[in-house]
């Protein structure tokens, strides 16, 4: 495209279809009046340039957007492609009868006339470039989003609508530079590109403003509550990737296109249609980074560097010159921000797990609810490990936050350094440990304080088992954790059961006395209510492990409870009756006393022996 003045190309005559043979004649001829040749010639230029501005006047009327014959704004390209391509043969012809017109008198009527009709063409091509109407999308979306669901709706509607914008604007790029290459060579290329701007800044603009995106200011996105702001965290990751992928690289096409001659041209017009809407896209993650640095926020913050860093490539190629390079500037200062952010965050929560003086002890030793919500964030943080590696990987711990070697002893890399993502996450789950053993320390008896561990413990390595942490930890920890679990398990069967197993006499061959008898049973109903009307009230939520709680505690007491009963009972009986009254518990309701325990229930009944509980044997 040629936006500067063409020189007037040579205005000598050329043989047209249906000429005068004798026309033809005289003007190749070598006439003696030299005078009279010029004046044949200069008479047959201006009759064949006055019918080239009749039939561009003609033309160029016809299509007057000013026409009173025109009920509305047709465009020509719409159409008739045919009338499009008459129309800027016709400007073209003019354009070539001013130029000659100029040579022979720059003063000329007709010149002035030809001129008349040249502004009016321009104005009408100045209407065409409007073609692809920005209302177009005004009218088929709104930047009011009220909920997620609502949202995802008007996202997907806004999408579709500058999708559309952009086909209709591919499919126009040859009109459009046609339209371009016609205006500038007539002299209006300041005025062609003016448009073109205006006319795609708008597009670009209302395209953004339909996907969502605002101008926000810091103290904008620091008043918003964190339900708000996530929710227009959301809407953003969502709304970029159409604005990079569909908005962006459309109007780039386009644009180098339109605009293809002239490479400066091209550069300065997308830099200027895209650069205010473009750089307040990606200012938005940096915004976001500098406000309030919550632990919780750091799952949307890794989700914005993803967006920006899967988006990169892309915003290299179409922002790829220097008067855009503000643009690409900008999204690698959010990403970088944002980086700083996060690796903030992870020593924040780190402190918060420290930091937490609860001493509300968990009813029946449970698990405690910064177990759940400290293994739910690391978990979290894990299903993200990609993206976590990317940003830590220049962000060790904190120097204090070491790592035992022996903490991530992993059998298929001992030798290979440890990533660190791997020693971020694993710091976490050390300091969550350590603070569980803390926190079990309030309890005053401490067969419940073995129980708490185990709960807890147990909660954490399924957390583990089941997450992507696993891959992190490795299957070395998990083994050395589970004995762990087992260990606080015998602990607590021994604290809590040690004096019931003790009230049984040893399995032995040497006969009792009925005094003995009598002794034994009394110690034993004794020692078992007590362990069982404390113990009711506690509770193991993990199935496995509270089965195997029961059946380790009835392996250890059924059989030498059963020895005892099934041998002395019977035949003890007939000499002193009241050994029925004492022996009040079956081996059977013993095994269902068991199965009553650990799921936090309490019983009904204030005495324990004052009660049948046969309902047939449920541990076997």
């Amino acid at each position: 495209m040629v936006l500067a003045h063409e020189t007037p190309k040579n205005a000598s005559f050329i043989p047209r279809k249906g000429s005068s043979p004798l026309l033809l004649l005289s003007s190749f001829s070598s006439s003696p009046s030299s005078l009279r040749a010029s004046s044949l010639t200069h008479t047959f230029s201006e009759s064949i340039m006055e019918e080239d501005i009749e039939n561009a006047e003609s033309v160029i009327t016809k299509w007057d957007a000013n026409s009173s014959s025109l009920t509305k704004f047709t465009s020509l390209f719409h159409q008739n492609r045919k009338d499009a391509k008459e129309y800027l043969k016709c400007v073209r012809t003019l354009r070539r009868a001013m130029h000659f017109l100029v040579s022979q008198n720059s003063a000329s009527d007709k010149l002035i006339f030809a001129q008349k009709f040249v502004q009016m063409a321009m104005k009408r091509l100045e209407m065409e470039f409007y073609q692809l109407d920005p209302e177009y999308l005004s009218s088929h979306g709104s930047s009011s989003f009220d909920n997620d669901e609502h949202d995802e709706v008007e996202l997907n509607k806004a999408g579709e609508s500058i999708t559309e914008v952009e086909r209709v604007s591919a499919l126009a790029m040859s009109d459009l530079k046609a339209i371009g290459e016609c205006m500038s060579s007539c002299g209006y290329g300041k005025e062609c590109v003016k448009i073109y701007k205006l006319f795609r800044k708008s597009i670009v603009d209302q395209g953004l403003y339909l996907l969502g995106i605002e101008k926000f200011k810091s103290s904008q996105i620091n008043k918003m509550d964190w339900e708000e702001l996530e929710h227009t965290i959301k809407n953003w990751l969502n709304a970029v990737k159409i604005a990079v992928k569909t908005l962006f690289t459309g109007e780039k096409i386009l644009c180098d296109h339109v605009f293809s001659s002239s490479k400066t041209i091209r550069e300065a017009c997308f830099a200027e249609i895209t650069m205010e809407g473009a750089k307040n896209l990606f200012w938005f993650p940096q915004l976001v980074a500098k406000s309030n640095k919550a632990p919780e926020r750091i799952f949307r913050l890794i989700e914005l560097h993803e967006a920006i860093s899967q988006l990169r490539p892309q915003v290299e190629t179409i922002f790829n010159v220097e008067l855009t390079s503000a643009i690409k500037l900008q999204a690698l200062s959010s990403m970088q921000q944002v980086d700083e952010s996060v690796c903030t965050l992870l020593p924040k929560f780190v402190s918060s797990i420290k930091k937490d003086s609860s001493k509300t002890l968990v009813a029946g030793g449970g698990i405690h609810p910064l177990t759940r919500s400290a293994m739910s964030y690391i978990s979290t943080l894990a299903d993200y490990g990609g993206s976590l590696s990317d940003i830590v990987a220049d962000h060790p711990p904190p120097g204090n936050s070491t790592v035992p070697e022996s903490y991530l002893e992993n059998p298929t890399s001992i030798d290979s350094p440890k990533p660190a993502v791997s020693v971020h996450l694993a710091w976490l789950v050390l300091v969550l440990l350590c603070k569980i053993d803390r926190k079990a320390e309030l309890y005053r008896d401490v067969s419940l304080s073995y129980l708490f561990l185990a709960n807890n413990l147990q909660f954490i390595v399924g957390q583990v088992h089941t997450s992507n942490v696993k891959y992190i930890l490795g299957e070395e920890w998990l083994s050395k954790h589970t004995k762990k679990i087992k260990k606080y398990v015998l602990s607590y069967e021994s604290v809590a059961w040690n004096k019931v197993f003790s009230s049984l006499p040893e399995r032995t061959s040497s006969v009792l006395s009925l005094e003995s008898v009598k002794n034994c049973f009394k110690r034993f109903n004794a020692a078992f209510e007590e362990a069982y009307m404390k113990q009711i009230l506690w509770i193991v939520p993990d199935g496995k492990l509270r089965d195997e709680l029961k059946v380790s505690i009835a392996r250890k007491l059924v059989p030498a409870y059963t020895e005892l009963y099934q041998t002395y009972l019977v035949t003890l009986s007939t000499e002193d009756k009241n050994l029925e009254v004492l022996a009040r518990i079956a081996p059977d309701d013993l095994e269902n006393y068991l199965s009553d325990l650990f799921h936090g229930t309490p019983f009904s009944s204030t005495s324990l022996l004052s009660s049948s509980h046969s309902r047939g044997c449920l541990l076997r």
